[in-house]
């Protein structure tokens, strides 16, 4: 698990309030003794000094999640971090997200073998610990490997996950479940 002496400079992060709406996404300025500097040119003015946030920071491995309190306003926010999120039964805490990824890779025995033609894919949540994503059907089976690629703000983001589950809908589409890797085993 990565801690609070990480360094996140540079990474996308996603904020949320604290029932799990997006308020919007930037890239961290800097981070300094737990303190994130973010700037907020499309975040709510609701969101004011003194208010808390949930944030997933898109990091490498795999996202980290943490709460926080907006420490200072302006177009540029301070937000002091603080481990501690409300649990799900079922792990780590999903938020919901609108993003298109591009799946460019599949990976077996351990090599990346690049797809003939890149699949995008529609994100429909994130955790730290994974992601569910949107296809044309049938795209996927059951313990597939892959590395997708995520822009976020003009960032990309690749990360490494497996399929754990899917449901195949009846609007010609089926939805993914996937839990990240490092390498072959599991983040978290």
């Amino acid at each position: 698990m990565t801690s609070l002496s990480a360094d996140f400079t540079g990474c996308p992060v996603l904020i949320y309030d604290e029932g799990g709406a997006q308020l919007g996404n930037t890239v961290i300025v800097s981070y300094i003794r737990s303190t994130l500097r973010i700037e907020v040119k499309d975040l709510p003015a609701s969101l004011k000094a003194g208010r808390r946030c949930r944030l997933l920071i898109l990091s490498s491995p795999s996202p980290c999640e943490f709460q926080g309190r907006i420490a200072k306003e302006g177009s540029i926010k301070e937000i002091a971090m603080y481990f501690g999120q409300e649990k799900e039964s079922r792990g780590h805490a999903r938020y919901k997200v609108s993003y298109t990824a591009l799946i460019e890779n599949l990976i077996y025995d351990g090599k990346a073998y690049p797809m003939h033609t890149p699949l995008e894919v529609s994100l429909m949540n994130i955790s730290q610990s994974g992601m569910r994503f949107r296809t044309p059907p049938n795209a996927f089976t059951d313990g597939d490997r892959f590395q997708m690629r995520m822009l976020i703000n003009n960032s990309a983001k690749l990360l490494i996950a497996d399929i754990v589950n899917h449901i195949d809908r009846e609007n010609d589409s089926s939805e993914y479940g996937c839990r990240f890797l490092y390498g072959n085993e599991r983040v978290v």
